[in-house]
């Protein structure tokens, strides 16, 4: 069930979870920056989704019950039929001689207590509350395997082509999936999905029903259905019920035949507020510092993948507003952004990041936003859009921060230009999360980083004892113990001092040596902080960060 912001505001008033003021300070965000309430409160640390769920739950005179720390079991789960659950937001948490207790996110539903009656005919039903994120979370229990549907779907004669893909896209919203793939193999096409940075194998098509599902992708894509030798780019939508998820389509020739991925630009895969992206309550506060300049540039870098453009967007949230031009090229557009301009790059047009990025300044911009600088025309424009007056964010492929300095001269850009415009370079990574319903602690001591890479740790944790945490692994998350990412930041602030040394075209370990000096950490610090406070694990952290050399 969702709560207006009025009923929300009045319940949290009633039962003093929040202030006067705090009401107000939400309000007044909420139309300026054109986001809701109750997230205003969430960010801002003045409640928490627990407190909310209690909350909300007191409103209705029933207990709250926190799915997180007490997950149903498949079992349980299934004992109320698929249908049913799902019409309700219905899950059964106890059974016992007595009665059963189920928890739903809409206690007033006139028709869930008739309905549950026909199922549990002599039982008495007490219900709970709990949130709708949480119990949309234990669906995932109805789950059967892609192949054993794919069999039937295939066995009924039907429309194939469409249920099957029907069945996968249903699938990637469930494991939130952020890329589909479909793979040749030598007896069938296999289908994997990307699942918090890790892919996974998701079921297998046969061959002779591939054609079909391809020609299908390729027509929804708005591409050619005749031509199997070319790269092929477009995106299609996918509707069914509430769910509206836009997917981009690149197809490639392969020896073996057309490869498909599909990347799900689903709501999901947006975590807009800096407290959603792993960002310290220091780095906050010096990049909403930072996003208050007149001019000067904001690069993000990393590789492809690494959340790059998730920050970018988490920082144009902060300004936008009416009384702010706020203009974007990107390739593609994959966040729409009320109040923000957007432009997509279009090279049948000739509409390129540089020519795109010409015609912005001309709009009067306050705010740019460049997808990637890929070029040095790209560079020069941008640097110039932000010595001229604008504040510009964009992305740069760097494995570092102190890299992307060099890498920047090294296009042509004349160093006294960078050193005046330069604001901060931002380097991230994605880690995935330990798993909330099945994290535990577990002790480790040194003589348990036995391995050249994990003996490196001993400098973080010493040779005694420490806790670690870790998933049990479960059905939430697919047995693997994790469940959703953040990332693991490295910043590096141009201070005087370093716009002195960019001056000078120093190399990368020059630049490093002094932000060291001016107290920035690695990406791998950044992460071991991550690991002490039980968000990650070292295993997760040492795949995709290594520790420093010095």
């Amino acid at each position: 069930m969702k709560f207006d912001d009025k009923t929300v505001k009045q319940i949290l008033l009633k039962e003093n979870y929040v202030t006067e003021e705090d009401v107000r300070d939400a309000e007044n965000f909420a139309k300026t920056h054109q986001t809701s309430f109750i997230e205003y409160l969430l960010q801002e640390n003045l409640i928490t989704k627990d407190l909310f769920g209690q909350a909300m739950a007191e409103s209705f005179k029933i207990p709250y019950a926190d799915l997180n720390s007490a997950l149903p079991s498949q079992e349980q789960v299934q004992k109320i039929p698929e249908e049913i659950a799902k019409k309700y937001n219905v899950v059964l948490l106890k059974e016992e001689k007595s009665g059963i207790t189920v928890t739903t996110d809409d206690p007033k539903n006139a028709e869930l207590l008739p309905a549950l009656k026909k199922i549990f005919a002599v039982k008495k039903i007490n219900i709970a509350y709990s949130l709708t994120e949480d119990i949309t979370a234990s669906f995932v229990n109805y789950q059967k395997p892609l192949e054993t549907r794919f069999s039937k779907i295939i066995e009924n004669k039907g429309r194939v082509a469409p249920e099957l893909l029907e069945e996968i896209f249903d699938d990637a919203i469930v494991y939130r999936a952020s890329d589909i793939h479909f793979e040749h193999r030598q007896k069938d096409v296999l289908v994997r999905f990307r699942v918090d940075g890790v892919l996974r194998e998701a079921g297998r098509i046969p061959k002779e029903h591939y054609a079909n599902v391809l020609n299908r992708i390729k027509i929804q894509s708005g591409l050619r259905i005749d031509e199997h030798f070319s790269a092929q780019d477009g995106s299609l939508r996918y509707e069914k019920g509430t769910n509206v998820v836009d997917l981009r389509t690149s197809i490639v020739p392969t020896v073996e035949g057309e490869k498909v991925v599909l990347r799900v630009l689903a709501a999901y895969v947006q975590g807009f507020s800096l407290s959603d992206l792993g960002l310290s309550s220091a780095h906050q506060a010096l990049l909403q510092q930072i996003t208050q300049k007149p001019f000067g540039m904001i690069l993000v870098a990393g590789p492809t993948g690494s959340g790059k453009t998730t920050t970018l967007y988490a920082l144009l949230k902060i300004v936008n507003s009416p009384d702010v031009n706020i203009t974007t090229i990107e390739d593609p557009v994959e966040y729409k952004v009320l109040g923000v301009n957007q432009i997509q790059v279009n090279r049948e047009t000739n509409l390129t990041f540089a020519k795109g990025l010409r015609s912005i300044v001309r709009q009067d911009p306050d705010i740019i936003l460049v997808g990637e600088i890929r070029d040095k025309e790209t560079a020069e424009i941008a640097v110039n859009a932000a010595l001229t007056g604008h504040l510009l964010y964009s992305t740069f492929h760097a494995n570092d921060a102190a890299t992307a300095i060099p890498r920047l001269l090294d296009m042509g850009i004349q160093p006294f230009l960078l050193a005046s415009t330069l604001e901060i370079i931002v380097a991230q990574r994605l880690v995935r999360k330990i798993c909330d319903h099945c994290r535990h602690s577990v002790t480790k001591s040194g003589k348990d980083f036995n391995t050249p890479q994990l003996r490196a740790l001993n400098k973080y944790f010493g040779s005694k004892t420490t806790t670690f945490y870790e998933g049990k692994k479960c059905g939430a998350c697919g047995d693997t113990g994790y469940k959703g990412r953040t990332a693991i930041f490295e910043f590096i602030l141009i201070t005087p001092e370093m716009q002195n040394l960019i001056l000078h075209a120093p190399s990368a370990q020059e630049i490093w040596k002094l932000a060291r000096k001016e107290g920035s950490k690695t990406l791998f610090e950044d992460g071991i902080e991550k690991v002490k406070t039980g968000v990650t694990t070292v295993e997760e952290l040492l795949r995709v960060a290594e520790p420093p050399k010095n």
